[in-house]
């Protein structure tokens, strides 16, 4: 069984009308090509705290919700699955989350996810922090949820890979181009699939890219596309090694057993000086 997902690039801003028309028209591009899911970068359609949003007060929370709407809408017309980075307003006077809304094929928003780690001005100025890991099955694969300056912390990345995830969407707003490498890495340390989604805004850093469980590029958004498809194959050859050795065996290795049964009581592995 294969899935094709979409991850995206395209260009964020204040315009919460904009950037859910923009939305929608990759939708339908993703329809297209036959994706079942696609993902867009972090804030893009409330439009992202540092970088175009100053204060919340400027932003129109009615016109997000209203697009958020038509998104989940197109979603149930194409039949297709949508993870949407945006802010998600609280009770004032409490900081709105950094999410990822994650509408299903129906239309229904069945869950969210908050990012837990904010930066230091996101955490200071702008966000309330969330606390839980999302993940949701489709078609037989299960997707988890991670937002930008998270890769740096890879606890949760081996969170996900124990939560038996297929496929991590990483949605962001890089800053720095040693970023893609840290992507690439997760996915090749925990042998599942990352697909990573930023604005047009960082190409000049790096391309929104899906990436392999062996941490190969599998495709990536080119020149001035703004969208890039592939399948996701549990059975591709080329991944054997990752999914069906490399995977299980390091489960096996964190657990420890493996180790533990096979220590030795012998003077000389307490000697340090190897004499």
């Amino acid at each position: 069984m294969t899935l094709r997902i979409a991850t995206t690039q395209p260009a964020g801003s204040a315009d919460a009308r904009d950037n859910g028309r923009k939305a929608r028209a990759l939708m339908q591009q993703a329809a297209a090509e036959h994706a079942r899911l696609i993902q867009f970068p972090e804030g893009f359609l409330s439009g992202y705290a540092k970088e175009q949003i100053a204060d919340w007060g400027d932003v129109d929370w009615a016109a997000v919700g209203d697009e958020l709407g038509k998104v989940a809408a197109l979603a149930a017309e194409l039949q297709m699955w949508v993870v949407l980075g945006s802010a998600h307003p609280l009770t004032a006077p409490h900081r709105p989350h950094n999410s990822l809304y994650v509408i299903s094929d129906q239309g229904q928003i069945i869950t969210r996810y908050d990012k837990r780690f904010c930066s230091n001005t996101e955490i200071t100025r702008f966000y309330s922090p969330g606390f839980e890991p999302a993940v949701f099955d489709v078609d037989g694969y299960r997707f988890g949820c991670a937002i930008c300056i998270e890769v740096n912390f890879p606890q949760l990345f081996a969170e996900y890979d124990r939560l038996g995830v297929d496929c991590l969407l990483l949605s962001a707003w890089p800053v720095d181009s040693i970023f893609f490498l840290k992507a690439q890495a997760h996915a090749a340390i925990n042998n599942y699939w990352l697909s990573l989604s930023v604005p047009a805004q960082s190409a000049n850093l790096m391309p929104s890219a899906i990436i392999g469980p062996d941490g190969s590029r599998l495709t990536a958004v080119d020149g001035d596309a703004e969208l890039a498809v592939v399948a996701l194959d549990r059975n591709a050859p080329e991944f054997h090694i990752a999914l069906d050795l490399a995977r299980p065996w390091r489960a096996e290795a964190n657990r420890g057993d493996i180790y533990r049964t096979r220590r030795v009581d012998d003077p000389r592995s307490l000697d340090r000086t190897c004499t």
